[in-house]
Parts: C-alpha cells; structure tokens; sequence
C-alpha cells in the first residue's frame, strides 16, 4: 500500500534531501533506518530537493509500504509505526504521521502548492547559528518589503533558476510574497508561496532582495530582473541556513498541522 510520509528535518548535517553517491542526505538516512524497521528495503520519493543546509518545518514523501514484511507484526498501527521509527532516527529528523494514501498519489507530481520561510537576525546569536541568517550590513528592510510587490504574479522567473537546471518550463505562480518583522529590528522572515519552484529559486530571489536592502538595486529593478530573464542580473544566491520548506497542499489530502515555531503559513492564511 502507498503511504504519505509527514516529516520535518534540520537540514545542517546533510547535504540536501536526495541521495547521494559520497554525501549524507535526509533521503538516505530515513531510508536506512526504513529497511532496518520492516526488513525490507523501502525506497520514499520526496516531494523537492534541498539544497546542502537548506531545513524542512514540513515535508512530505511517499513509499509503497510493504504490508508483508517480516516485521510488520511489530507495529499495532500507524501512530505506532511512526512512534518507533522517530526512535530510530537521529534528532535532526521527525516523522509527524504516516497515512495510508491512494496507490496513484505522488509527493512530488501531486503537489499543487509549496511554500518557504527565509529567516534573518542582525545580531551575533549561537542558538540561531545554521537555522537563520545573520545580517551583517545595514539593511534597508522596508525597501525590500517594497520589493517583494513585484514578486507576485504568474511569469517566467528563470532569472532566479540555477544555471544549467533541467527544467521543462521556468514559468511558475507566485501567489504570496511577504517580509515580516518577527522581533523589532533583530529578526524578520521572508514567506514565499507559488505552484512551483525552480532549482534554487527562492535563494536567488533572497540574494536579489538583499541587492534592494543594501542599496544596490531599487525595489522595481525586480521586475526588470524578472522580465529580463537572465540569472546574471539577479543577485547572488542567499545561504541555505536560513531557508525552510514550510508548506505542501495537496488536492486530496489534508496536512497535519505540525508543531513548533514554524507556523507562519497558518498565520499568512
């Protein structure tokens, strides 16, 4: 049977969501830990990649659960499965429920929305070191709250596309842009929701916003960047530390609401 995977994961120790040859990845892990708990292997398709660093307050994956495996007496149900499967994982990843989806559904091809958050402090903080991004410059923040106006809309935003990105289109629908101020003059983040995301996109965009904060673009220089279409006008790609998957919706199936502070979705909605 297929299931839906509900996790989040602190991205620092892993070089990104998918497996990889000679790099600890989230996919990896779970997977290990997966065929050790119902001795068989059970490959999971992730709904995106993450980059190196780059964190999930919420994540989805699917797997074909093998209802016939040699240990699967040893799980009264899912909550269980889950249960011991958390127990099984490092502290950096967390399976918030499993859920007996259609055969068909996908966490990667179904997804109809995604959302991120990018974090930012401007003060020397250890507890926030590789979960949000010091600002070190002065910073105009309200300019790049002009900026984020021009974010949405549906267009082709391959100007924020990773050089080289096997992409069969670089259009996407961004239907909410938004910078925020969480702790007076010390803390703000950034949400952004589209349909899609190009490969590296919402770092790019990050990166362009920072341009417009320290003065060397204009908030409507954005646009342009946009209507250009060329990844040299944009700005350099922000760090991954600060960024976060924070959202997935699926036509058919409703997301657990998951714990902890990252909870910037339900509050935009």
């Amino acid at each position: 049977m297929r299931v839906f995977i509900e996790l989040s994961y602190d991205g620092s120790p892993f070089h990104g969501w998918q497996k990889q040859p000679n790099a600890l990845t989230v996919q990896e892990v779970i997977e290990a830990q997966l065929a050790l708990f119902v001795g068989v292997p059970v490959p999971i398709m992730g709904c995106g990649r993450t980059d190196t660093g780059v964190h999930a307050a919420y994540y989805v994956a699917h797997a074909d659960w093998p209802e016939d495996s040699p240990k699967s007496k040893q799980y009264r149900d899912w909550t269980e499965a889950a249960w011991k499967l958390n127990g099984m994982l490092p502290v950096s990843i967390a399976i918030h429920r499993i859920t007996e989806v259609s055969n068909t559904a996908h966490a990667r091809f179904d997804a109809v929305e995604r959302g991120y958050l990018y974090r930012m402090h401007t003060y020397k903080d250890p507890f926030l070191e590789g979960r949000s991004v010091r600002i070190m410059r002065e910073t105009n923040f309200a300019a790049m709250q002009e900026a984020t106006k021009f974010l949405v809309r549906k267009e082709d935003f391959a100007a924020f596309c990773k050089a080289g990105s096997d992409q069969k289109t670089t259009v996407c629908d961004v239907r909410f842009a938004e910078l925020r101020e969480d702790v007076k003059g010390e803390q703000w983040t950034f949400e952004i929701r589209a349909d899609r995301f190009l490969r590296n996109m919402v770092r790019a965009i990050m990166g362009t916003l920072f341009e417009v904060g320290q003065g060397r673009m204009n908030p409507q220089d954005v646009l342009k960047v946009i209507e250009q279409g060329e990844r040299s006008e944009a700005g350099a790609s922000a760090p991954g530390a600060g960024l976060y998957l924070n959202e997935v919706i699926y036509p058919d199936f409703n997301r657990l609401k998951t714990k902890g502070f990252m909870k910037a979705a339900d509050h935009a909605k």
